[in-house]
């Protein structure tokens, strides 16, 4: 299903407005980034949002903000794991992109290739590693290059590709310093592809693909929000038929995750023309380098519109029990 806009939203009927950003993942630069320009989107429409950094204002000043629903900015841990998700969820406040579950499930990148994996989709093999693994055995079954990550980290951070065996060690402790679950997975040599996601269930679409081209490809933190140096192609250049194939594919994973509102698969495409799902990131970035609004922007919508689509779908898992009342 390919992404159709949808007309003009009334600001009014978004209520007072929480744009949540910053947090306390490693994260936190990026998501000041993403957020400011989130708030300054929606108050150019005219919307009544507010800024709040859940790093320094506590969940009672959340509670008692009197926001109708949230804009989630927060990238990474605290924010896009399911902790937040599962708090807003408590006081009843609609917020955007993905629910409790969902959210949990794709920030674990082992739980999310295990889950691929059980419904046929791509994915690179991989391995989880602790300080006791054989590290010569993991690359005689996985091979080499390997790429090492923490499980539960983005933006690349504590990522190390592996050419040589004895880098295992090293690679292993840098993710360990930031996760105590480090996973190994087989590095996929071709084009780095990412594709953004809206809508939910049968409703699920997907935005034009955008292939990346970083410098000595190596599209790292620094390469993804600080230079100019890394090349953004959307339209990507690929055969009209392998980008469907290639947006069928982030439908189906995001479909199997039960994501919803909006978010990003990273996709590798093999020289052989073979997609390999990377991971799915359920809060994407929204910087002046970010993906998703120029994938946006070349469906024909704005930043703005984009962020006042993404807001006016706000919602919770479950809905409050009006009924409900303490004893």
């Amino acid at each position: 299903m390919s992404f159709v806009a949808h007309p003009q939203i009334d600001p009014r009927s978004l209520g007072k407005v929480g744009v949540l950003f910053g947090g306390r993942s490693a994260e936190r630069e990026v998501s000041l980034m993403s957020g400011r320009g989130v708030l300054a989107a929606l108050q150019s429409r005219g919307v009544d949002a507010h800024a709040f950094d859940p790093a320094v204002q506590g969940v009672a000043e959340l509670a008692a903000a009197g926001f109708d629903r949230v804009f989630i900015a927060l990238h990474g841990r605290y924010g896009e794991d399911g902790t937040m998700q599962g708090l807003l969820e408590q006081l009843g406040i609609p917020y955007t992109g993905s629910g409790v579950l969902a959210s949990a499930l794709s920030m674990d990148k082992q739980a999310t290739k295990r889950l691929w994996m059980t419904h046929g989709l791509p994915t690179p093999r991989f391995a989880m590693l602790r300080a006791g693994s054989d590290f010569t055995a993991v690359v005689a079954e996985l091979g080499l290059p390997l790429i090492v990550k923490p499980a539960r980290e983005g933006s690349s951070i504590g990522l190390t590709k592996v050419t040589d065996a004895a880098q295992m060690r090293e690679a292993y402790e840098k993710a360990a310093a930031l996760d105590r679950d480090v996973i190994a997975e087989t590095f996929i040599d071709g084009a780095e592809l990412t594709c953004p996601l809206v809508g939910e269930g049968d409703d699920a679409a997907a935005l034009p693909v955008i292939r990346i081209v970083a410098p000595g490809a190596n599209y790292d933190y620094q390469n993804k929000y600080f230079t100019d140096d890394t090349q953004y192609l959307c339209p990507s250049g690929l055969p009209e038929a392998l980008e469907r194939e290639v947006q069928d594919l982030a439908v189906n994973a995001y479909r199997v995750l039960g994501c919803r509102g909006w978010a990003r698969a990273d996709v590798m495409l093999r020289a052989d023309g073979k997609p390999f799902l990377l991971e799915m990131n359920t809060s994407p970035g929204m910087t002046g380098h970010s993906l998703v609004p120029m994938a946006a922007r070349a469906a024909g919508i704005s930043y703005e519109d984009f962020v006042m689509q993404v807001l006016a779908a706000a919602t919770l898992d479950l809905q409050p029990n009006e009924h409900w009342k303490p004893e």
